[in-house]
């Protein structure tokens, strides 16, 4: 095995000329191609099992912290060492950031915003003795949250593909974490209203960028578990922010409430991370940092099994085309926008307890157990799904019945029961294991730079239409029981289930087909020019199909994981 020629060829056009003669419609450019095709071609065999593992746990050991964090540098470690993976998990922030809402909603935000009493609520739901005007203004400002984040997420996935994934991050959390600060010094309706546009523009590249990193450093049936992991972490948040609002409350200054004493803490925490991001993430294994030359090249042979490649930074028309025409395309875009609907509930789930009866104190404590369930239940789902092969749209749907069964219990239960409620609303939590399995899943169908970041986009705008239109399903006229509102909760998540299924029968179809045809031959001589190792002369060098950026419908020896 020999080591990979890095060096590109800065002259001498007519050697490049010439090469091209040659080589004909088999020749194609670098920009063309993927960004580690010339890396992944200095190799040849298959590599090194061994190797392979020491690897992935090098690149767990720098990326993981920081993905599992979502964007905070004041964490805990927990470790877990086999045979099979080391994964470093900590602790996140920028889930905790946009639910420190509804933490400050029952801090006291709903009082001290005076310039304009309707505020408070600061989200979509209702503690029963509130006005109907004060609805109407919580609703506008959960809404404008996720109408900023749709307006910036097809922009932001440009970027992405643009800019160096790590650096475009960074700059959105710095913003991102000024912004939650602004928050304490917000009196009136239009200082919330523009403070939650930024933080929803910001958020169009967070979850798209790690998709999008957790798909070039990490095989399919890695990215399952690597999804998990750092979604699983929003639990962790819950967890954490319970625990500071809590503290929070003891807070007793002359010029600050709690709830801004709240937001300042989570926002200097924030920006601290965005800090360790610009200096300690990786843009692509091309460029890590923390990698060696040869290291970077088995990094990439080692997703050569994904066929997907590493990333493209130019932007190709025509695979937004497809990505546009692609029926799966808008199938896990429904799936998001009806799963996300109910998901009105994540950011209010303190105000839900406190409707119950509960005291300020006893809810912010409770709002822990949230986070529990959402930690186990998502680990469990991805552990589940990563070993036994083919089974995403299965544990998914199965994930789902519990969601069910706490949507009927809290419609029946009750009132009084408030013991039976909060257990009904627990329930609630364990389906956002479906959504998990979603998001890796999509990033494990779908090939071709281009086409991978429109559907990250299309996924996640999806995403904010679900998450903008929940908080107006809770309206005066439906309280004390909200029974409407739950219903509509429930047939969401029905039909979710039905989407998971119709997507894996819709893939396992196309596999059938595929694996009837005969073999396409068009990309198996494919060449891109390179300088040699002296630089004196220019060669070319074959490019596995893996790395020439095709779309999963441009491969045939594509094979959709189900």
């Amino acid at each position: 095995m020999t080591s990979p020629r890095t060096a590109s060829p800065s002259s001498n056009e007519e050697k490049f000329g010439e090469l091209r003669e040659k080589l004909g419609d088999a020749f194609v450019s670098q920009k063309e191609v993927d960004t580690g095709a010339e890396l992944a071609a200095g190799y040849v065999g298959e590599l090194d099992p061994a190797e392979a593992l020491r690897i992935r746990r090098k690149i767990d050991k720098h990326i993981m912290p920081l993905m599992c964090s979502k964007f905070q540098i004041l964490y805990f470690r927990q470790t877990r060492r086999d045979t099979q993976r080391s994964n470093p998990i900590q602790s996140p922030l920028l889930f905790m950031d946009k639910t420190t809402l509804g933490s400050a909603a029952i801090l006291g935000i709903r009082s001290d915003s005076s310039d304009y009493k309707p505020i408070q609520l600061v989200i979509g739901f209702t503690l029963q003795q509130l006005p109907s005007r004060s609805i109407k203004t919580s609703n506008r400002l959960g809404t404008i949250f996720y109408l900023s984040y749709l307006a910036f997420e097809f922009p932001q996935n440009l970027c992405l593909q643009k800019f160096p994934v790590a650096k475009w991050m960074s700059l959105n959390i710095t913003i991102w974490a000024i912004a939650l600060c602004a928050h304490a010094a917000c009196k009136n309706f239009a200082g919330l209203f523009v403070v939650r546009l930024i933080l929803g523009a910001c958020e169009g590249s967070i979850t798209a960028g790690f998709m999008i990193v957790t798909s070039m450093f990490y095989t399919r049936n890695e990215q399952t578990v690597r999804v998990g992991y750092w979604f699983l972490m929003n639990g962790t948040a819950q967890i954490i922010a319970g625990f500071i609002s809590f503290g929070t409350l003891h807070i007793r200054t002359s010029s600050f409430e709690p709830w801004q004493w709240l937001m300042i803490i989570t926002g200097i925490l924030t920006l601290l991370t965005a800090l360790a991001f610009w200096f300690l993430f990786p843009d692509s294994p091309t460029t890590a940092w923390f990698l060696t030359m040869d290291e970077r090249a088995k990094a990439i042979r080692r997703i050569k099994e994904n066929q997907t490649g590493v990333e493209n930074k130019q932007f190709k028309k025509e695979q937004m085309v497809e990505a546009l025409l692609d029926p799966k395309t808008w199938l896990f875009a429904l799936f998001s926008a009806l799963d996300n609907v109910p998901n009105s509930l994540t950011n209010q789930r303190q105000i839900i307890v406190a409707s119950f009866g509960f005291t300020v104190l006893q809810t912010t404590l409770l709002s822990c157990v949230d986070g529990i369930i959402e930690i186990v239940t998502i680990w469990v789902g991805v552990t589940i799904a990563s070993r036994i092969p083919n089974s995403r749209a299965y544990v998914g749907t199965i994930f789902m019945i519990p969601n069910l069964l706490g949507v009927f219990l809290i419609n029946f239960l009750p009132w009084s029961n408030k013991v039976g409620l909060l257990f009904s609303e627990w329930l609630t939590g364990v389906g956002t294991t479906g959504f998990v399995l979603a998001l890796s899943w999509l990033s494990s169908v779908t090939a071709g730079h281009t086409k991978k970041v429109t559907v990250n986009a299309i996924m996640l705008s999806a995403y904010c239409i679900g998450n903008a239109a929940g908080p107006f399903m809770w309206q005066a006229q439906y309280k004390p029981r909200n029974h409407v509102p739950w219903i509509i909760i429930g047939v969401c998540y029905l039909a979710c289930m039905f989407l998971l299924l119709l997507l894996r029968f819709i893939m396992d179809k196309e596999n059938k087909r595929r694996d009837t045809e005969t073999r396409d031959t068009t990309y198996d001589e494919v060449y891109i020019e390179r300088a040699s190792s002296d630089g004196s002369s220019i060669e070319k060098v074959r490019v596995d199909k893996e790395f020439l950026d095709l779309t999963d419908i441009q491969n045939r020896d594509f094979r959709y994981v189900l």
